[in-house]
């Protein structure tokens, strides 16, 4: 059988008996769909049809873009829309556009091509390497939202372009540390040349009038490194001081203030070595560690900022008369009435106060298939109206919404310090009273000994003793790694995960939508009775009808449901249909019904669920529940570290023997409550061991909160996410095993970073203390030791997703 024909526009399979085709570089090209053929006979008719000779990729099928709606591309003509990201350039306008829909350089010069071309657009420069279009153009002329359709006709989609205030925030700091990183690097190189002039191995023929100049010289050019690029120490050192709290600020600005002083009075007097070189190289090393260490700290905190752009730009708020007009979301208010028609995203939590639809809520609770939503339902923010019309009242707004729990989630990460870290910031403490204890010993034995000499070994011990290292060793890692796991698709919601998978020798696996995909489907009708199967799967349709258990959903849409529906939690339902009582469930639930005995299951594959009326059963219905196709890579990973498998969950079908046997896990538990699951941990934690828990339901939340390490699938409930340490938001089991192996190399970077950092200041503590170091060559060793702990902890960012 033939491979179907590429788009000759997208590149995706043509459908067979597609008629979309369209004439491009001479010849008929077949397309897949009206939005491609839309698109190349638009880019065809602009004369721009050498943009398909110069593509080196396939363009981005348009319907796969973000819908938008006319009047939605309207409100970007209001005045005070456009007044955020819209700057007037006398009489014209200039803003900046993401473009959605890039797919290689062809694209940018079709792009500026095509809107060069429109009358009153002065101006459309795109940057390929972040995909931002400059677009300066006469507004009276064409209106901005005009502009937007023209890139959507041409198969792109612009959204304005805004930095929010802490991305702001963030890339003015950047800016900042690199100007102060480039001014410290420029001068010392200055200073250096001119400090080492005044050496004695190179002042051979300096004339005093020289050495007071090159003294004045670099005392002018130091000023700027220590007022400028050090500011920030000094502003530390005083907070820490003022809370009774030494960190590294404190001893940097004693060695950074006390060489620029000692320099000071040098420069004055003309007597001893000036080291302001020693200044310059400190503070450049100091610098560029900690700029290194912010952006491992930004990578991570941009990957999860995508999270929380799920919201709709605008939606429709009716006034008291039922009329609907378009607004921004910002412009929404608690108790205004919100329309949103079907395939509109809710803007915000409520509840509904007319109309009946299903609602996507896949984005909050993993569940697949829309839910059942009518008057008096509460319905969340950045879920999805699949069916009809609704009409809401907006009950919560913004940080307010079930939305931001993922956000509040991260900062709880954020805040949290594991152990690790945390010894590593109290040795830190007790190492730096250590230093400046041996400081002041120090200084006054030098005192006695050689008073000239006595500041500058001081200063030395200062400058070489520094504990950035020390200090910079956990943090960097840590904050690499999570970050490097985000990109894997494992949101780390506590701090002790990564350091915690290490002490692990128990996992707990939940079955059915943790090693199963649980999406159970019927596989086959056995009837019992003079009924058929397609009787009996319409009876078993009607009863369950509007059940919101994964079951219902294998026996797909019925229009007619149950009446008197009664739901025995682990057992089955019971009702009536067309007056006739049935139940669907567990054998002996539904045998019950009739007084019969329990009829024997035909198979020992999948689940098996018995319908039955008040005169015996029915007919058997076979479900089941594929494993996730990376379920083994994952229990291998764990049998390889030797821990111990535990399958628990609440079913009570053989369907759990059947996966268990399938993993080859030899403690498989059924039919087990919540509360039975807890007692199965406590007295894994009476016998002393270390217990990861893997789950999704609200049934494992116990447990979740319980375990020493819990992970939630991204389909998890909203519960169970907010009592796990981590969520799989991929729900790709591998993305665990790569955690296993990334929580292995961060505490192995860990390890290394603080024995570095320790082996270092220990030794250079006792050559600084015989004044065998000097300032310049006590600045170089601290700085480049920082600089390896960062750079060491900057290899987690290598990860392949």
């Amino acid at each position: 059988m033939s491979s179907p024909q590429p788009c000759y526009h997208c590149g995706l399979p043509v459908p067979a008996g597609s008629r979309f085709q369209a004439r491009i570089l001479g010849e008929t090209r077949e397309l897949c769909c009206p939005g491609c053929q839309a698109v190349s006979e638009a880019i065809v008719a602009g004369g721009l049809e050498s943009y398909y000779r110069h593509r080196s990729d396939s363009a981005v099928n348009p319907q796969s873009l973000p819908k938008v709606l006319p009047d939605e591309l309207a409100l970007y003509d209001r005045e005070d829309v456009q007044q955020p990201f819209v700057q007037q350039q006398g009489e014209l306008s200039e803003t900046c556009l993401l473009i959605e829909g890039i797919s290689c350089a062809a694209c940018g010069w079709l792009i500026e091509k095509h809107l060069r071309a429109l009358p009153g657009v002065a101006e459309a420069s795109l940057n390929l390497s972040n995909q931002r279009l400059q677009l300066r153009w006469a507004d009276s002329q064409l209106p901005l939202s005009q502009l937007l359709k023209e890139l959507r006709k041409i198969g792109y989609a612009g959204h304005p372009w805004q930095a929010d205030e802490a991305s702001a925030r963030l890339a003015e700091e950047n800016r900042r540390s690199m100007r102060q990183i480039g001014v410290a690097g420029l001068l010392w190189l200055q200073v250096m040349m001119a400090a080492m002039a005044t050496w004695p191995e190179f002042n051979v023929d300096l004339s005093p009038e020289l050495d007071k100049i090159l003294r004045w010289t670099s005392l002018f050019l130091t000023t700027p490194i220590v007022f400028y690029c050090c500011g920030q120490f000094f502003r530390g050192a005083l907070r820490d001081l003022r809370t009774r709290h030494l960190t590294m600020d404190v001893s940097v600005s004693l060695a950074i203030g006390g060489a620029y002083v000692a320099g000071i009075w040098s420069t004055v007097t003309g007597v001893g070595e000036l080291y302001f070189d020693a200044v310059g190289m400190f503070a450049l090393f100091l610098l560029a560690g900690r700029y290194l260490e912010r952006r491992a700290r930004e990578r991570t905190a941009a990957a999860t900022a995508q999270l929380v752009n799920l919201l709709p730009a605008s939606c429709l708020r009716l006034d008291e008369h039922g009329h609907s007009q378009r607004i921004l979301l910002r412009e929404l208010q608690l108790g205004d009435h919100v329309l949103v028609p079907p395939g509109a995203q809710l803007p915000a939590d409520g509840r509904i106060l007319s109309g009946t639809s299903s609602i996507d809520e896949s984005l909050l609770t993993g569940e697949y298939l829309p839910l059942a939503r009518s008057t008096g339902d509460a319905v969340t923010a950045g879920t999805l109206n699949v069916e009809g019309p609704l009409t809401i009242e907006v009950e919560a707004l913004g940080a307010e919404t079930r939305l931001s729990a993922i956000v509040r989630l991260l900062e709880r990460a954020q805040a949290d310090k594991p152990r690790l870290a945390e010894v590593a910031d109290r040795v830190a403490q007790w190492f730096l009273l250590l230093v400046l204890g041996a400081a002041a010993v120090v200084g006054l034995i030098w005192w006695q000994i050689d008073a000239q000499r006595a500041f500058w070994i001081v200063l030395s011990l200062l400058v070489a003793t520094c504990p950035c290292a020390l200090a910079l060793a956990t943090p960097t890692a840590l904050t690499t790694a999570t970050g490097s796991l985000h990109k894997l698709g494992l949101l780390l919601t506590r701090g002790h995960v990564l350091e915690g998978l290490q002490q692990i020798d128990t996992v707990i696996f939940d079955k059915t939508g943790t090693l199963t995909e649980g999406r159970l489907t019927l596989n086959a009708i056995q009837p019992l009775g003079e009924l058929d199967s397609d009787a009996c799967l319409a009876l078993a349709a009607a009863l369950e009808h509007g059940s919101e258990h994964p079951i219902a959903r294998a026996f797909g849409h019925c229009e007619r449901g149950a009446e008197q529906i009664l739901s025995t939690p682990g057992q089955g339902l019971e009702g009536l249909v067309d007056g006739r009582r049935l139940r669907i469930g567990q054998a002996t639930f539904v045998s019950a019904l009739s007084g019969q005995g329990v009829p024997a299951i035909p198979g020992d594959h999948g689940q098996w669920l018995l319908l039955g009326d008040e005169r015996g059963p029915l007919a058997w219905f076979v479900l089941d529940d594929r494993l996730r196709a990376d379920a083994g890579e994952l229990l291998d990973a764990c049998r390889a570290r030797g821990w111990q498998l535990l399958l628990l969950s609440g079913d009570s079908s053989p369907m759990v023997g059947e996966v268990a046997r399938q993993l080859g896990i030899s403690d498989a538990r059924a039919g087990l409550t919540p509360d039975a699951k807890l007692a199965v941990l406590k007295q894994l934690h009476q016998d002393g061991h270390r217990v990861l828990m893997l789950g999704d339901g609200v049934n494992d939340v116990p447990v979740l909160a319980g375990a020493d390490i819990s992970v939630a699938m991204g389909s998890a409930t909203d519960l169970a996410k907010t009592s796990a340490d981590a969520v799989l938001l991929s729900n790709r089991l591998g993305s665990l095993v790569q955690a296993f192996a990334m929580s292995r190399r961060t505490r192995r970077i860990i390890v290394q970073n603080l024995a570095w950092a320790c082996l270092y200041n220990g030794l250079v503590l006792p050559f600084a203390a015989l004044g065998w170091i000097t300032p310049l060559w006590a600045a170089f060793g601290m700085s480049v030791s920082s600089l390896l702990v960062v750079l060491n902890a900057l290899r987690l960012a290598r990860v392949r997703p």
